[in-house]
């Protein structure tokens, strides 16, 4: 196994640029989450550790070794596809064992490599079955074999999970984070899906435009997010921004009057924007909060997500108790005390 270094890499189709600079230092055995928009460069970045896109600046490492100038045979990785890549005319053990056979590995070693991998992702049953006899779920498993065969020191995942049905991603999910647990393989892993990305990364790479926004334990990301666009990526439903104005140190006041204590060092006088997690949010008696609007309402079972208008802004709440809303009601809505997330509406950082 090995770490992986990224060393301020850019990447230029021509004069077009789409990675500005990408430093990023995963430890060894690390499961790290690139995640982002689409178009943001998370998946070139995951194609560039692979060698399958030249880098146009800076420097890939993994373990001691530069990889730059290295083709991807060389580099000592796998890589799992969203499409499954699996040869339709192979059965599932020919599947697994081929880059083996390119390797010109003895028959012996190839065996055990397999079994050990079918056994490890349930798969033993259906080594003789073809890619179109197996599920979608079957499936991405043989994919995840075929890279476990090859024992490399780094995992690249790109959206692995992107074609399954989300039952199924849920349970993937849980396999991938497992098979980490068990092998402790230094492991890449590309999704735009904020939730995949909170339930399965060790650290979290947040990528927008080209650029990393902010590098953290999914945790740190949830409860200080850098700035604006790392607040309003990370959870879902995404987290609640409304015009405040600083009146006194530490204290904001929000639409309708209300002045809450707030973690800041915006002078006063300053406007700012506010985050506001959806959970945060307090159903309050009239007058005793910020006026909203109710626009929709959307039970899930366990809670229920109230989607309103504060003073023109949409903003999201979720209550786990059973109210009686209607569409167009009239409620007021509290923060938590000191929870609130501050950020300078021009800049879009923390403040």
């Amino acid at each position: 196994m090995a770490g992986v270094s990224i060393r301020d890499v850019k990447k230029a189709y021509g004069t077009t640029k789409v990675i500005h600079g990408v430093d990023v230092e995963i430890g060894d055995g690390e499961f790290v989450v690139l995640v982002g928009p689409s178009g943001c460069g998370k998946s070139t970045l995951l194609r560039m550790i692979a060698g399958l896109e030249e880098i146009t600046g800076g420097e890939i490492a993994i373990g001691t070794r530069v990889v730059n100038e290295l083709p991807p045979k060389e580099r000592d990785v796998a890589m799992v596809f969203q499409n499954y890549a699996l040869y339709p005319h192979m059965t599932v053990y020919d599947n697994m064992a081929f880059s083996l056979l390119l390797r010109k590995a003895d028959k012996a070693e190839i065996e055990t490599r397999v079994q050990r991998a079918a056994e490890i992702l349930n798969l033993k049953p259906y080594l003789q079955r073809y890619p179109k006899q197996l599920s979608g779920g079957q499936r991405q498993r043989v994919a995840m074999g075929r890279a476990i065969v090859r024992d490399p020191q780094v995992f690249l995942f790109d959206e692995p999970l992107s074609n399954l049905d989300a039952k199924l991603r849920v349970a993937m999910r849980a396999e991938i984070k497992a098979l980490h647990q068990r092998l402790k393989t230094t492991t890449v892993y590309v999704t735009h899906d904020q939730i995949e990305a909170m339930t399965m990364a060790d650290r979290i790479v947040v990528m927008h435009d080209g650029i990393v926004e902010q590098v953290g334990t999914p945790l740190d990301l949830y409860d200080n997010p850098a700035n604006i666009f790392v607040a309003g990526f990370i959870g879902s439903p995404a987290m609640n921004f409304v015009d405040g104005k600083v009146v006194a140190s530490g204290m904001i006041e929000l639409p309708g009057g209300v002045k809450l204590a707030a973690a800041t060092k915006a002078a006063a006088g300053a406007s700012v924007r506010v985050g506001i997690r959806p959970e945060h949010l307090d159903l309050v008696p009239e007058g005793q909060g910020i006026p909203a609007t109710v626009k929709v309402i959307e039970p899930t079972g366990a809670e229920t997500m109230v989607l309103a208008d504060i003073a023109g802004m949409e903003a999201t709440a979720v209550f786990t108790e059973r109210h009686d809303f209607r569409p167009g009601a009239k409620i007021a809505l509290k923060p938590k005390a000191g929870l609130l997330h501050v950020f300078d509406p021009a800049s879009g950082k923390r403040v």
